[in-house]
């Protein structure tokens, strides 16, 4: 089975094809520039070098959130786009899940952190048991120090991962109190082929659909619809207090 990854849930724009057990392509950048401008040259160049014929993948699997709102809408669109035009399905793949799977194999507990602003955090803990990844704790949206206290908790070592390592590592080291390490440059952000690779594995469970229904999953609201949740609350306690 030939699947198609595409990740642009973060600052990280990625690609890849992969194929069973063999990526054959991957192009991944980290660098300021628009999603919307990178993911489908990206495309177009691994096709290219590698002959693909567009019509031969089976599936598209997308990092479906959460993440950066602007850059999931675009993933979306992307994967909706070349779903509709391929007539092919499409896999949703948790972002927080396509992250910690880098670390395929790992024997210490996998924690990815992926940076939520205002001190929070998008992440989850996972292992991996018969080489197979099992969620510990599903992707959530919660404080650093929440997630830092359930690894205290747990009482495992523990390797962190995520744009949030970065921000939240002077934090760790003051607080997390098992061993813990933190994964390497060329595993430690969000890559299409992790996201290809675990499309696969839902694949064979199932758990396709098609691009009309894909929807990206944002954990909580953007910060517009916050601010103006936080709006609508100020009138309403003002008009109570007016009555």
């Amino acid at each position: 089975m030939r699947v198609l990854g595409l990740d642009s849930s973060g600052l990280v724009a990625s690609v890849a094809i992969v194929e069973d057990d063999n990526m054959l392509a991957e192009y991944t950048v980290n660098y300021k520039k628009t999603h919307s401008q990178t993911l489908l040259p990206m495309l177009d160049e691994i096709a290219k070098m590698i002959e693909l014929d567009m019509s031969s993948i089976d599936a598209i699997a997308v990092a479906a959130g959460p993440g950066s709102f602007t850059g999931l809408r675009i993933g979306a669109a992307t994967a909706k786009g070349l779903g509709f035009a391929l007539d092919k399905p499409l896999i949703s793949v948790p972002t927080v899940d396509g992250l910690a799977y880098n670390l395929h194999g790992s024997r210490d507990m996998v924690c990815p952190l992926m940076d939520a602003r205002r001190n929070q955090v998008y992440t989850g803990l996972y292992e991996f048991t018969n080489m197979e990844m099992k969620a510990v704790l599903p992707q959530c949206a919660v404080g650093i120090d929440e997630i830092v206290a359930k690894v205290n908790e747990l009482n495992r070592p523990v390797v962190f991962l995520g744009d949030g390592v970065a921000v939240f590592k002077a934090y760790i080291a003051e607080n997390c109190t098992v061993p813990y390490s933190f994964a390497p440059a060329h595993m430690n952000k969000q890559r299409a082929a992790a996201v290809a690779a675990l499309g696969l594995v839902y694949a064979a469970e199932g758990k396709m659909e098609s691009a009309a229904d894909h929807r990206p999953d944002y954990l909580r609201l953007s910060q517009a619809e916050r601010e103006q949740a936080e709006k609508e609350r100020k009138a309403q306690e003002m008009a109570h207090a007016e009555q």
